[in-house]
């Protein structure tokens, strides 16, 4: 990218940096003083209950509480209880107060916010002692399930149980409040007024109307403030403790826009406003690193990139970019971050046979004075006039998805907005067809001639609320219903329902035979299966139970 020369060389003055993808709207840990208050505030409103899904693992116990795009979330864990808040995007509020089977250490215990839900995991006080139920009473509320998907043996699990904590605290850490920039006492700017002229400056409201504002251009001496420019937005800071609303470039000079003038000829200290302007660094050396590293290992040149309040875009010339590249790249980049390479800024003159070798696009139409190259050392040389950090350890970037295929924002971000929409469509479409179906399999079966005694169905495709609305919808406690979703031969969901009695007695033996385990009531057990290929075992098992009870009868 080309950029106007400034007409100084900003001063970088970093030690340690914060990341590339900034924190968003979290977190949650309140402290134990405040639990009364929590729990009041649940009482005094009128709150849903979030639907709460739950695992249990050897060493931590999982819950997923899921509300879709959630704000305001709460998430309170004590020693014998955990207490949750949040509400949805449509206003409404939940609330959720579980009191724990048993004593957990709050201390390891954390939480992450998703688009549609937010997961805790609790670390047991007690670890490798199985939890029969998430809460104290022997209860289950109805919004209140177990997350059968993620329910499994725990034999040999230890390593899964730790990756998936590290993979947690992994995205915890991604989103932990971001660090303040490190100091900049070192600097102080002093300069001179040079002239003050009348001006206006258009801005947006708190309503979203565009308003404009009466001020004045000043133009100084020489200025510590970036205007804004080639993908980087301006800077903001202080002249004389007057705050600087916009900072713009007007030919080889800088307009300041105040709304209080000042008199040319006057001495002025400049402040910038440096957790801004230490942002920006690591924002603008990050693309500068992704834009080298995609050209350099696919060809992939930038076409454009932007310095956004959430996060930076980088327009890349392609079609597409494939998930293969997105890794490789982000592997480069991080190898890079993590050798702590300098980065530096030179002056050339327009005859330096050097700025043959640099990046770049050309020179603006009002260019003057020498030409301002960036380089981080053995990978990338730059025009720019931008602010930038010394040294890519200052990044501390992670990177996920930062690339955009080549089409206008407005039009990437209508893409998406589609894409989202037909998605949840079509998952709306298909949980409703599945329901339909299952509804229309319990009618067939119930009105089946072989009905009665043990009935069994297996489909590939479905999931534990299929199954228990077939056997909603057929109601019958004199007979076994024996329901199986999954691989045929790999592993699957299960479900047994039938007389109270039958299933209590039935359903360790049926878990054991599939290899699997699960938990159920009155009637009705259902769990997580390893082996699907022995589910005729499993209907041997309940003919011969039907059939010892009518003998007995």
């Amino acid at each position: 990218a080309t950029f106007p020369v400034p007409l100084n060389p900003f001063r970088n003055h970093v030690r340690r940096g914060s990341c590339w993808g900034r924190s968003q709207d979290l977190k949650i840990a309140a402290p134990a003083s405040d639990s009364k208050r929590l729990g009041a505030a649940g009482a005094a409103m009128a709150r849903q209950h979030a639907r709460t899904l739950w695992y249990d693992r050897p060493k931590y116990v999982f819950m997923e509480f899921c509300v879709e795009d959630s704000t305001d979330v709460h998430v309170l864990i004590e020693d014998h209880r955990i207490v949750f808040s949040c509400k949805n995007a449509d206003g409404v509020e939940f609330y959720n107060e579980i009191e724990f089977y048993a004593k957990v250490n709050c201390k390891d215990s954390q939480d992450k916010r998703f688009g549609r839900s937010i997961t805790c995991f609790v670390r047991k006080w007690k670890e490798k002692v199985a939890w029969p139920r998430l809460t104290k009473e022997d209860i289950k509320p109805v919004w209140l399930c177990v997350d059968f998907d993620n329910w499994r043996d725990w034999e040999g699990d230890e390593e899964v149980e730790l990756a998936q904590v590290d993979h947690y605290a992994e995205l915890l850490e991604k989103v932990s409040t971001k660090r303040p920039p490190p100091a900049m006492d070192d600097l102080d700017f002093t300069t001179t007024v040079v002239s003050c002229s009348p001006a206006e400056l258009q801005t947006e409201g708190s309503n979203g109307k565009k308003e404009v504002l009466s001020g004045f251009h000043v133009v100084l001496e020489d200025t510590l403030l970036f205007p804004e420019g080639g993908g980087q937005p301006d800077d903001r800071g202080t002249i004389n403790d007057i705050s600087v609303l916009r900072v713009t470039r007007r030919g080889a000079q800088a307009d300041h826009f105040t709304q209080t003038p000042l008199t040319p000829g006057t001495e002025v200290q400049v402040r910038v406003d440096w957790e801004r302007r230490f942002d920006h660094m690591q924002q603008h050396s990050g693309q500068h690193l992704i834009t080298a590293v995609a050209d350099h290992l696919f060809g992939l040149k930038t076409t454009s990139w932007e310095l956004g309040r959430l996060r930076s875009v980088i327009e890349l010339d392609s079609p597409s970019v494939t998930a293969e590249q997105v890794a490789a790249i982000e592997q480069s980049v991080n190898e890079k971050i993590r050798d702590r390479l300098p980065v530096y800024v030179r002056e050339l003159s327009l005859d330096d046979p050097g700025v043959e070798q640099v990046r770049g696009r050309g020179l603006p139409d009002d260019h003057a004075g020498p030409i301002r190259v960036v380089t981080i050392k053995s990978v990338d040389s730059n025009m720019c006039c931008g602010t930038h950090v010394s040294n890519l350890s200052d990044l501390q970037v992670d990177l996920h998805e930062p690339f955009s295929c080549r089409c206008g924002a407005e039009d990437h971000v209508e893409a998406v907005k589609k894409l989202q929409n037909s998605s949840k469509l079509l998952q709306k479409n298909n949980l409703n067809l599945l329901r339909d179906l299952a509804v229309h399999i319990a009618h067939s079966l119930r009105n089946s001639p072989d009905w009665g005694g043990v009935v069994t169905l297996h489909r590939k495709e479905g999931d534990s609320e299929f199954m228990n609305i077939i056997a909603n919808e057929i109601g019958s406690e004199e007979t076994l219903l024996f329901l199986t979703v999954g691989e045929e031969k790999g592993a699957g969901l299960f479900l047994l329902a039938g007389p109270a009695e039958a299933v209590e007695t039935l359903a360790p033996r049926v878990a054991e035979v599939l290899e699997g385990k699960g938990a159920g009531k009155k009637g009705r057990f259902q769990g997580k299966a390893t082996k699907m290929s022995r589910r005729a075992e499993v209907q041997a098992l309940l003919q011969d139970y039907v059939s010892t009870q009518s003998a007995e009868e």
